[in-house]
């Protein structure tokens, strides 16, 4: 019985060396068969992270290169060159970079005493539907501040609508510049409303509080709230 069962012992052991050299001639045909797609995906994910971190540098070295250029412009020692050099710089790709652009230049062409210029630089914010809201309304709520010489008080009530909405970040602002502009126009009550209405808002700063404070005071009126 003993050397019977040798001899079946050796039988499986050679019948698994036979399969096994089976499976690795089938591994290595398939392998100078199709090696070389592995060789292709794993050049192509080399290829691809070298050639995402070349990008990222770039981008990087740009961004780097268009905010010194920034910087140097705001660094000029009048408003005048400061408005000159901004106007100097590339235009912006990235909506966010073009509207801090525009309201920078808006901001220096209306201390170089130039505020048909600032107008239009506001005007630029304003008007570029790709230009994320906040910022728009930001250039929205510059132009009526610094709006006396080149819109009316009726344009200027007119155009502030939209931040006198629910929510608006800059509601409050606009309801003080709805009030000047009220004055401006002779209807003083509706700019006590307006004024009031400010003191009796929970989100008002303190800065705005004193601030319609004092108007109501000039104007006569009385302290409802605050």
């Amino acid at each position: 019985m003993r050397p019977k069962e040798f001899g079946v012992s050796s039988e499986d052991s050679f019948i698994s060396e036979v399969s096994e050299e089976v499976r690795r001639d089938k591994l290595y045909g398939l392998m100078r068969r199709y090696g070389w797609i592995a060789i292709l995906l794993v050049v192509l994910v080399v290829g691809g992270a070298a050639w995402n971190e070349w990008r990222k540098a770039t981008a990087r070295a740009s961004a780097e290169a268009k905010g010194d250029a920034l910087i140097a412009a705001l660094q000029a020692e009048t408003a005048e060159a400061r408005a000159d050099e901004l106007e100097k710089l590339p235009a912006a790709d990235e909506p966010g970079a073009r509207a801090i652009r525009g309201l920078l230049s808006a901001a220096a062409e209306a201390e170089a005493g130039d505020p048909e210029t600032a107008a239009a630089a506001l005007e630029a914010v304003i008007g570029d539907s790709s230009i994320p809201q906040v910022y728009r309304d930001v250039a929205l709520l510059k132009r009526v501040v610094t709006g006396a010489s080149t819109l009316s008080a009726e344009e200027r009530l007119e155009r502030l609508q939209p931040l006198l909405a629910p929510g608006n970040p800059f509601r409050l602002l606009a309801i003080e510049q709805r009030a000047f502009a009220e004055i401006e126009t002779g209807q003083t009550d509706a700019a006590l409303t307006s004024l009031n209405g400010i003191l009796a808002d929970a989100e008002v700063t303190e800065d705005l509080r004193q601030r319609a404070r004092q108007l109501i005071v000039a104007l006569g009126g009385s302290l409802e709230r605050g």
